[in-house]
């Protein structure tokens, strides 16, 4: 069992606090019981806010907390909800929080933001030199406020050790789903997803859901071939070109990119494309043929070998254990997925 706390805060969003409690709270419960099987919950859900009380959201609607923030113990998870546009009013609002969130990233509690809630994280001094995304509308505040942020908007969701955030309202359903994904697999992940009948997580606001880039090394021209192979992964013709693209000669740069990665750029390639491929599975009704043109294989019997090397099942069995929607965006309930 994972203990996750949820912040409450004044003039938010209430979506970014109860979408996380839903989520969460039927993780392993609400897919079990529509297959017949035993509740294994794998999340205890509390609700704080800064002093107990109950906090007034943007909308007017009152939300209770559990307690307040010095009742919280112990616990493996902090999610902030979204405060309101209005930074500079939420700014004194929230001062017990700053120091409560620090003290917890110092114990190595993973500490995640939601939308403009973000912003508290940066103001407490935990996103400072990571990247960080938030919503769109209150960025350019942002990043004046808090230049050492690396400010990335473009993202859904950003990582950086024990810290997360998620651009825009409804990305608290995005990095969720994240989380459960992270701390349970993927299968609890989907699971709870065909429950609730929720698209898989987004993290990345361009092209499909692929997994963007990571970068456990230092070499900046190659991070720089990582992030344009990203962004094009459909329309790659050769190494070559993305060789070029970063001024190397094609052996130059399959040698440094091995070194900086651990694998060559092909298989990097590769590893983006399936993932993207997974991501329209799971949530779309395009054919096989379809999926593999739309990620960048013309040959669709090659992307079925490659699906089947990087997965260990076809396109058409991933579907089936993995697909969130059948036609009508009803959620298959039907069959229990493979075990």
């Amino acid at each position: 069992m994972h203990d996750v706390t949820v912040v409450l805060v004044e003039g938010g969003m209430p979506s970014t606090a109860v979408a996380p409690l839903e989520i969460f709270g039927t993780a392993g419960v609400l897919w079990n019981f529509m297959c017949e099987r035993r509740a294994e919950p794998r999340f205890r859900v509390r609700t704080v806010s800064k002093d107990g009380r109950p906090v007034r959201t943007g909308v007017s609607l009152l939300l209770q907390p559990d307690c307040g923030i010095e009742a919280i113990e112990s616990t493996d998870l902090i999610l902030v909800a979204a405060v309101g546009a209005d930074l500079e009013a939420a700014f004194p609002l929230h001062a017990a929080l700053y120091p409560w969130l620090r003290e917890w990233h110092e114990r190595g509690t993973t500490i995640a933001g939601v939308c403009a809630g973000v912003a508290l994280l940066a103001e407490a001094g935990i996103l400072d030199d990571r990247p960080a995304t938030t919503h769109w509308a209150v960025v350019d505040a942002c990043r004046r406020r808090y230049p050492r942020v690396h400010w990335q908007p473009e993202r859904v969701i950003t990582e950086s050790g024990n810290v997360l955030c998620s651009g825009g309202v409804y990305a608290a359903v995005d990095l969720s789903l994240y989380l459960i994904e992270k701390l349970c697999g993927h299968k609890l992940a989907m699971e709870t997803a065909r429950a609730l009948v929720l698209e898989t997580p987004r993290t990345w606001q361009i092209g499909y859901g692929a997994e963007p880039p990571e970068y456990a090394h230092e070499d900046q021209r190659i991070q720089k071939a990582q992030e344009w192979l990203f962004r094009h992964f459909t329309d790659i013709a050769s190494m070559e070109q993305l060789a070029r693209n970063v001024g190397m000669s094609e052996r130059t740069f399959e040698r440094r990119f091995k070194r900086a990665t651990g694998e060559t750029p092909r298989h990097y390639l590769h590893r983006v494309r399936v993932n993207a491929a997974r991501h329209l599975l799971e949530n779309e009704q395009q054919s096989v043929q379809e999926v593999s043109s739309a990620v960048g294989y013309d040959d669709v019997s090659h992307f079925r070998r490659l699906f089947k090397r990087h997965t260990g099942m076809t396109p058409q069995a991933y579907r089936e254990n993995f697909g969130a929607f059948v036609s009508g965006n009803v959620a298959r309930v039907g069959r229990t997925p493979h075990h």
